[in-house]
């Protein structure tokens, strides 16, 4: 390569190089210059130009103007000032979002800067106090709609909505109480339950999902785990204690709700039939396969999801269990209430279920028509409760509902059929332009 050539190479290499630095620093400038956002670090990415997490200041009470406030933790990922914005709708907490590899689904697939919303009352975003009657869908909606405010100064492009599981329900229940926030939704494997114990789940697990004979199979193994309680249960409590688990029941019931817990666990991600063990495997291999499909970390007291189980109670709504063809080899004959009795702390066992958002949001997506898009697996059972059950979109122009076929709680829009595929990015193509 001639000289002349090279130094032209390096003078536009090192023009790109002040180019790039000065669009890194003018976006943290617009960052730093928000009075209600502080804390800003930056944070490495293999993915992102600019990646920086931060905290914004929310009253803990949104509709008290005398209320505390509390730091609500952000992740920004930046692609580029002129791409569309992902803003993620997050359920739980958003330590994931922290990795240097992190990128979000809708973001790999569309060019698009990302902000994960971490919700309130879990991670890092957790009042000094906690009063439960603080962690409400409404308040959950508004932290988000405060974020989408102050970037929204910032990202000028088109905005996409979009959460997993409990985010996913967030995504629904913000595109319904803040439908001009976001241009498009997708709300991946979200649930719209009617009830503390909504009932439709059980159905789903005893009559639908997978085969006649996968569900047997499932139903056998569960008898075979009851049968060898008085074998494993030693190990259960041994492991239970290596672990520091702590249980509002006794070992026995606790293993017995266990057993409730494995078909709902099992399909929900997906467990290939094979991997039941066969009736003449050992009791370490059926205590194994015990654990690793629904370990009792699940029932221990209290954990980082506790918050959820208040919800679930208030306005979310969970499942319930079945004990049919189990009555005989049980402890546990009755688990009515077990959110109640086993995962919600005490100072929240007053808590009556409020349907009202249910209702609402039923409402909403029935008589409306919105750029959203609901993605279930055929086999989770959380899509016994989905909007995929009762939601016709066959007049709507907007508004589409996917299935994967055998599909589990891990379905997204790269595990679909590619004709579902390329009809998704095709209708998500259309609405960016």
């Amino acid at each position: 390569m001639k000289l002349s050539r090279i130094i032209t190479l390096l003078f536009l290499l090192l023009g790109f190089s002040i180019i790039k630095a000065q669009d890194e620093s003018d976006l943290l400038k617009q960052i730093s210059n928000c009075s209600e956002i502080s804390d800003i670090e930056s944070l490495s990415s293999s993915v992102y130009k600019e990646k920086y997490v931060m905290y914004l200041n929310n009253p803990i009470n949104w509709s008290d103007p005398n209320s505390d406030t509390f730091k609500s933790r952000l992740i920004l990922c930046y692609k580029g000032i002129d791409r569309p914005t992902v803003i993620v709708t997050e359920g739980y907490y958003a330590n994931y979002a922290l990795y240097p590899s992190y990128e979000d689904e809708i973001s790999h697939l569309f060019n698009t800067n990302v902000i994960v919303c971490e919700h309130r009352f879990f991670g890092k975003s957790i009042p000094d106090s906690l009063n439960w009657k603080d962690l409400t869908v409404e308040n959950a909606l508004a932290d988000i709609h405060h974020a989408r405010k102050i970037f929204g100064k910032i990202f000028k492009g088109k905005w996409i909505c979009t959460g997993i599981s409990k985010g996913g329900q967030t995504t629904m229940f913000y595109k319904t109480q803040y439908p001009e926030d976001s241009d498009i939704g997708v709300a991946y494997v979200a649930p719209l339950n009617k009830g503390v114990e909504d009932g439709r789940h059980e159905e789903f697990l005893s009559n639908s999902v997978g085969t006649e004979s996968e569900r047997n199979m499932v139903f056998l193994a569960q008898r075979e785990l009851l049968k060898r309680k008085p074998s494993i249960i030693s190990m259960f409590e041994k492991y239970s204690a290596e672990h520091n688990y702590n249980y509002r029941k006794s070992i026995n019931e606790i293993y017995d709700y266990c057993i409730f817990e494995l078909p709902f666990a099992f399909w929900q991600w997906g467990t290939p039939i094979n991997k039941i063990p066969s009736l003449d495997a050992s009791n370490q291999e059926w205590f194994n396969f015990l654990i690793k499909i629904s370990d009792p970390d699940y029932f221990s007291y209290p954990t980082a999801t506790t918050p959820f189980f208040v919800q679930a109670a208030y306005e979310l709504g969970y499942y319930g269990y079945s004990t049919k063809g189990l009555e005989d080899l049980c402890n546990v004959q009755d688990t009515h209430n077990y959110l109640y009795s086993l995962m919600l702390p005490p100072d929240a066992n007053d808590i009556v279920f409020n349907k009202s958002l249910y209702e609402q949001t039923v409402d909403y997506l029935r008589n409306n028509d919105p750029k959203l898009i609901f993605i279930y697996g055929e086999n989770d059972p959380w899509s016994a409760s989905g909007v995929c059950q009762w939601l016709d979109c066959s007049e709507k122009c907007n508004m589409k509902v996917f299935i994967q076929p055998r599909g589990s709680h891990t379905a997204r829009i790269r595990t679909m059929p590619n004709n579902i595929y390329r009809e998704i990015m095709s209708c998500m193509t259309k609405w960016l332009e």
